[in-house]
């Protein structure tokens, strides 16, 4: 059984993600110039912030270059995270996105726009947008096995945010 270099990468760094307390989501390594970059992408379940990922950083470079898997040839380390519009790609993923909103891409060829409500390791509630702003949003329980992709959305106004601006406004008619 052969082993890629992605292979050998993962196997070097998920123990040390999972020693700082972070999952390990993605590992890439492309060439850059006379360099190759290693892109590493962690998350945490509740986010990481840069002291984790500087830290995590730290960690990897040692390892790295304590070991032969990136051969005697220069690199790029660059450590993240997966970003505000993560892939939805295991439960993992789903259960951190509840409350969010997602662009998911059914295997049988359909796309919805859904909040996601509640997830487990079989799939996830979702309350499915009305399309162009027509009629109820409507909850749908999705399984795994139907969603072919599917993607965190930016929100910009957010319908929870806009309730809070309501109340805040509310409470400025000067009762304490």
């Amino acid at each position: 059984m052969s082993t890629t270099h992605i292979d050998r990468l993962r196997a070097l760094l998920e123990p040390l993600a999972a020693q700082s307390g972070l999952d390990l989501e993605d590992v890439k390594v492309t060439q850059a110039g006379s360099r190759r970059q290693v892109q590493i992408d962690v998350d945490a379940e509740d986010g990481v912030d840069l002291d984790t990922v500087a830290e995590f950083s730290r960690v990897v470079g040692e390892a790295l270059d304590g070991s032969d898997v990136m051969g005697s040839g220069a690199y790029v380390l660059e450590v993240g995270s997966p970003g505000a519009e993560r892939p939805l790609d295991l439960p993992r993923h789903w259960i951190r996105a509840e409350g969010r909103l997602a662009k998911i891409h059914l295997v049988d060829g359909g796309e919805i726009v859904a909040r996601v409500l509640a997830a487990d390791e079989d799939g996830a509630l979702v309350e499915v947008q009305p399309v162009k702003g027509r009629g109820r949003a409507k909850e749908r329980r999705l399984e795994y096995a139907e969603v072919d992709r599917a993607r965190v959305q930016v929100e910009f106004n957010r319908k929870d945010d806009e309730e809070l601006d309501e109340l805040l406004e509310e409470g400025d008619d000067g009762a304490e």
